[in-house]
């Protein structure tokens, strides 16, 4: 049976004393688990990149260089995500769960004693191993638990866990970090974490791996156009948003004439906007998944061309910022896209997710950078930006067109029969 589509209760208004009342308790409180495991995750992601100098000067090399440990973490994330969605397939999901974000805490309090560069880069690799995993396995668990047509609903709750995380636990852990040393920071998001553990053991059922769910079953994932296809609407769409964010101080300070203190509060507004993306956009990929990621890819390319505009103004580059962050609204989407099309193994699907988020973060941040180091000037990141959604709308389109064919030689097939 396929897990996100178990059957469910009636959809009648749930009170008190009804039999959905349980069902709904149960998913909200697994629902709040699986937000702070998230919340831990997205803020020891971050994190970093706000104490950059801190710790080029404390292990003793250059700025650029300690930004290879933001690279460490995103190679662990894309590595982990299939190797152990494959490797934990007949897995309880609470016992995974829970197995995934201990070794983040571990990774986290790990980090804050490393010694120096290669041990540091090394342990964030480690660290952004279950990253990719947990947030698939979350994703399931909050599908499979939620009531009848609010399946994304229920995903892009646990999500709110990591878009809130940029929100409030990386400023958090960035004071911290400025305070008392960056390690500081890591072992803030490691104390989340743990507490993380004890609420997943409380409230999270516990439930088993499909039937017959086996690795050789999960890596059947990688025969499915579809998910291949899904995958590259993520890897390709998704990147624009990164080729602007990747570069949006120097491009808020030199283009915009925005003071440096005056950042954060626009960035907090990039925070805002990836919040309220993700509630909506869950929401009307419940209503209408396909034509969602659609509009959304169509959203993306209005917004990331705007800001070449925008850019040259405070107020208005303040307001498009806040309107990139919506373009993650897709995520949950794109969530549930993988689940549908991945049939019986699901997880590994769901865990590439990620994979295919920290490629499109990659990607973004290396063209937006291609496009700077050739003399278009920071504003270029909006073109490069809307080319990715573009693009990634082109792929969306292609499965879209792939996919009626099949239903089409389906339907001919039982005409002929």
């Amino acid at each position: 049976m396929n897990p996100v589509s178990a059957s469910q209760p009636s959809d009648e208004a749930s009170t008190p004393s009804s039999p959905d009342a349980p069902r709904d308790r149960t998913l909200m409180r697994a629902v709040l688990a699986l937000g702070v495991g998230g919340f831990a995750i997205g803020t020891g992601e971050f994190v970093i990149m706000g104490l950059l100098p801190e710790v080029a000067r404390d292990i003793g090399v250059t700025i650029p260089q300690a930004g290879h440990v933001i690279s460490a973490y995103a190679l662990g994330v894309v590595i982990g995500a299939p190797v152990l969605a494959v490797l934990a397939a007949g897995w309880h999901r609470r016992a995974l769960l829970i197995a995934l974000i201990a070794v983040f805490a571990l990774g986290n309090f790990a980090t804050a004693l490393a010694p120096g560069y290669l041990s540091l880069n090394l342990l964030r690799f480690a660290t952004g191993l279950p990253h990719g995993t947990y947030f698939g396995v979350a994703a399931l668990v909050a599908a499979t638990l939620a009531p009848p047509g609010q399946r994304a609903r229920a995903v892009g709750l646990v999500m709110l866990g990591l878009t809130g995380a940029t929100l409030v636990g990386v400023p958090i852990a960035a004071w911290l970090g400025q305070l008392f040393g960056w390690r500081a920071a890591f072992v803030f998001v490691g104390v989340i974490a743990a507490i993380a553990i004890e609420l997943l053991r409380r409230n999270i059922p516990d439930i088993p791996a499909a039937s017959g769910a086996s690795p050789m079953r999960e890596l059947g994932a990688l025969k499915r156009k579809q998910v291949w296809l899904t995958l590259g609407i993520g890897a390709i769409g998704f990147g624009g948003m990164f080729s602007v964010f990747s570069y949006i101080k120097p491009t808020l300070t030199e283009v915009a004439g925005l003071s440096v203190g005056a950042v954060p509060l626009v960035l907090a507004l990039f925070g805002v906007g990836m919040v309220m993306g993700n509630v909506v956009g869950s929401r009307l990929a419940d209503k209408s998944l396909m034509r969602t990621i659609g509009a959304l890819l169509v959203w993306a390319t209005l917004v990331l061309t705007t800001f070449s505009f925008a850019a040259h103004h405070a107020a208005t580059a303040a307001i498009n910022v806040f309107l990139i962050g919506t373009i993650v609204a897709i995520g949950p989407a794109l969530q549930i896209r993988l689940m549908d099309v991945a049939g019986d193994a699901q997880t590994l699907a769901a865990a590439l997710n990620h994979s295919a988020f920290n490629m499109a973060n990659a990607l973004g941040a290396w063209l937006g950078g291609v496009a700077i180091s050739a003399g278009l000037g920071w504003t270029s990141t909006g073109w490069v930006g809307a080319l990715l959604a573009v693009a990634g709308f082109g792929v969306f389109w292609w499965s879209l067109r792939a996919e009626r064919r099949t239903a089409n030689g389906a339907t001919a097939e039982r005409a002929a029969s």
